[in-house]
């Protein structure tokens, strides 16, 4: 009886091609480039950002909807499959920071549980920047917000002019901090007349530094304001003292820690020349009082 060979098993599928509906346009539902972008919130400065955004890319901007319910709670619907897509958010902050911190929260948290591939926020103001060092008894919000913006499923951000840059090293993700200062120096350089005759005023010692560079850039003279206005940052007591105001009698005299001398605030001056000749202020921070600005108009 002839003996019978066996052959080693083949699948049916080990050199077959995949079936068709796998290449097909049922893969993802994605945009051009597959990324889309969306607008945080309902305000008009927002949507009219995201609008001339999508309208450069040539791309349609993402279906949500952002509403405040009648409770005030803050409710964020996607209409549209975002799954696998690179996903960019434009929050800007208007007077209501809180409301637009949580619009971002909570439309970042939506995606990510979408199975949004990247979340990208394009927030062109970072709110409580100026709340990145410790002050007495209150706290770094700025760490705080980094951290419930990473937990929510932000994976990059794009931001301008952070309050200090050192507020990057708060993010576990890259942050990209753009400057605005090519655009206002060719501002000045176009719309400004005869802007040879200004002078970059600094608007106080903090902001000294970043006047420096923009009266390097044009080739202009440099000037400070030097002096602490009435709506400046004060100390305000809060119960500590230290050292202490007293001396105490039972340490050693050789231990004895120096009393704290009070801050002398000194008035309103200008340092440098700016007799005759157009002055262009520049402010550390983005956000100041009408009141500020009116003290040092007056100064100069």
């Amino acid at each position: 009886m002839p003996r019978r060979m066996l052959m080693p098993h083949k699948s049916v599928f080990s050199h077959s091609r995949p079936p068709k509906w796998l290449n097909g346009p049922f893969t993802m539902n994605s945009a051009k480039g597959g990324y889309r972008v969306f607008s945080a919130n309902s305000s008009p400065a927002c949507v009219e950002l995201a609008k001339r955004i999508t309208e450069r890319l040539g791309i349609e901007l993402g279906k949500a909807v952002v509403y405040q319910e009648t409770n005030g709670e803050t409710r964020v619907e996607i209409q549209e499959s975002v799954r696998g897509q690179d996903i960019f958010i434009i929050q800007t902050i208007p007077r209501d920071v809180n409301t637009s911190v949580m619009e971002l929260l909570i439309m970042t948290y939506a995606l990510r549980t979408s199975c949004a591939k990247n979340i990208i926020g394009v927030i062109p103001y970072f709110p409580y920047s100026k709340q990145s060092k410790m002050r007495k008894r209150g706290s770094i919000v700025c760490k705080l917000l980094a951290s419930m913006l990473s937990n929510a499923g932000l994976t990059h951000i794009i931001t301008m002019d952070l309050h200090q840059k050192e507020i990057q090293g708060f993010f576990n993700f890259p942050v990209d901090n753009l400057r605005a200062s090519p655009f206002l120096l060719q501002y000045i350089q176009e719309e400004i007349q005869d802007y040879r005759n200004a002078v970059i005023v600094a608007k106080s010692p903090d902001a000294a530094k970043r006047a420096q560079s923009y009266a390097e850039r044009l080739r202009l003279g440099l000037a400070v304001i030097h002096g602490e206005a009435q709506c400046a940052e004060h100390d305000m007591a809060d119960g500590r003292h230290s050292p202490p105001t007293v001396k105490n009698t039972t340490v050693h005299p050789g231990l004895e820690i120096p009393l704290m001398m009070a801050k002398e605030k000194p008035p309103i001056s200008v340092v440098g020349d700016v007799g005759g000749r157009i002055a262009i202020i520049v402010v550390r921070r983005c956000c100041n009082t009408c009141m500020c600005r009116g003290v040092s108009y007056q100064s100069l």
